[in-house]
């Protein structure tokens, strides 16, 4: 079983050279990567052509000029060849059996689209407030049985953390609605879309290093109405899934459970700041 890697590659020449010896550090060895360069303004570019010459598993694609996540990860998946796709963003790191993990709840869970697994925070100035969703997102999904279909799961918080710890099967991935109306959660917005009607797999285990920083493409990225791309992608299916009327209770009662969450979080917030 091939797997195509993606990686999305975005004035990150710092970080660049760990994610893709992380790569090739891997176990399993039946791999691609695939690594779109969006217009870079640093070395990123030099440093990727370095890697391809010197092995032929590893790609480079650069867009004619900065087109986004949303953009820049199709031009990726164009080119993709493997049965499955992994994501692995260009700050971020594998553990070296991260895809040997994957492919063993593959074999054993052949009903299984999406796996996604623990994450290791690599913290660089995130606020208390921020890291203690992430670690309770994780103690949640945790307590989980999988495999498990996730439709209901992502209203309130998007439950996976990175788009580093995902392994989709190529098919399913390939025909997804990919239009998103905040760029910088394409992730959340593709993992509900894609939950509808597949299941989930979580690994409760530690196979990707997700670096958090204020240069993060989920930090400087546009985000109008960052707190309701759920909503959207939720109303999404459910205009074109036949609007099953159990969907459209779930969206109104979700929706105002949201709201709640979500003023009990600001004020949450404004105190951590104002008492510390």
């Amino acid at each position: 079983m091939k797997i195509s890697i993606i990686t999305a590659s975005y004035n990150y020449a710092q970080y660049i050279e760990e994610a893709i010896n992380s790569v090739i550090s891997q176990s399993y060895q039946d791999w691609e990567l695939i690594v779109v360069d969006d217009c870079s303004s640093d070395n990123s570019v030099e440093i990727i052509k370095s890697y391809c010459e010197k092995d032929s598993r590893i790609k480079l694609f650069q867009n004619d000029k900065n087109k986004g996540l949303k953009e820049t990860i199709l031009l990726a998946l164009s080119h993709a060849t493997g049965d499955w796709v992994s994501f692995l963003e260009s700050d971020d790191v594998f553990s070296p059996d991260n895809l040997s993990k994957k492919v063993e709840i593959i074999e054993k869970n052949p009903e299984v689209k999406l796996i996604f697994n623990k994450v290791n925070f690599l913290w660089q100035g995130r606020e208390k407030f921020q890291s203690g969703i992430f670690e309770k997102t994780q103690r949640d999904l945790a307590k989980m049985t999988f495999p498990r279909n996730m439709f209901k799961d992502f209203y309130i918080n998007n439950r996976i953390l990175t788009f580093s710890c995902v392994m989709v099967e190529a098919n399913i991935l390939k025909t997804a609605n990919f239009n998103s109306p905040v760029d910088a959660l394409l992730d959340w917005w593709l993992w509900i879309h894609l939950a509808y009607k597949n299941k989930f797999y979580y690994i409760d285990k530690e196979l990707t290093s997700w670096r958090l920083h204020e240069q993060s493409y989920v930090q400087t990225g546009k985000k109008p109405i960052l707190y309701f791309v759920q909503v959207q992608a939720y109303r999404d299916v459910y205009l074109n899934s036949g609007k099953p009327l159990w969907l459209l209770f779930f969206i109104l009662y979700s929706t105002l459970k949201l709201f709640i969450v979500r003023c009990f979080r600001f004020i949450r917030r404004k105190s951590l700041k104002l008492f510390g």
